[in-house]
């Protein structure tokens, strides 16, 4: 596996981005996650964006990061927010979103984040899994879905 940095906005994090938000309709029956995303949250320093690719370079899994502070929808000052956490399904349970996970939290680490938090669902124990074995523990929530009763937010101190 080849992890490499993109924008936000590169064709392959697109059809990536693409792919899990068809995801989240089949999951939640829904439109996709309605949160604001804009390619500037993931250029350094305030985030980054990973996209890991085979052998054959075909992108299989994505993940970012971008900076949150202390704002109306729950975030604190050193917040680092993770987002588009995804492993395309032929490609799943083989420590893909492990080690991008690992390699966001180092940045935002390096970037003098604090924490990174994180809002997921109940329609995603995988995603659950991963992160509580990461040891990601339940917090207040936050963000876009903060009111939603299949939101499940947690955090990991840096």
């Amino acid at each position: 596996m080849n992890i490499r940095r993109v924008s936000y906005d590169h064709p392959d994090a697109v059809k990536l981005n693409d792919e899990v938000q068809a995801e989240y309709h089949v999951r939640y029956g829904d439109g996709g996650d309605a949160t604001h995303m804009d390619p500037a949250h993931f250029r350094p320093p305030n985030g980054i964006y990973l996209l890991a690719y085979d052998e054959h370079d075909t992108p299989v899994a994505s993940g970012g990061w971008r900076v949150q502070n202390t704002n109306g929808e729950g975030n604190r000052d050193g917040d680092a927010e993770l987002k588009r956490m995804y492993v395309t399904e032929g490609m799943r349970g083989r420590g893909l979103a492990r080690r991008i996970l690992a390699a966001l939290e180092d940045d935002a680490r390096a970037a003098g984040r604090l924490r990174m938090v994180l809002e997921t669902g109940t329609q995603q124990p995988e995603a659950v899994a991963l992160y509580t074995s990461s040891g990601y523990e339940p917090c207040e929530k936050f963000g876009y879905y903060r009111f939603h009763d299949s939101s499940l937010c947690y955090a990991k101190p840096l």
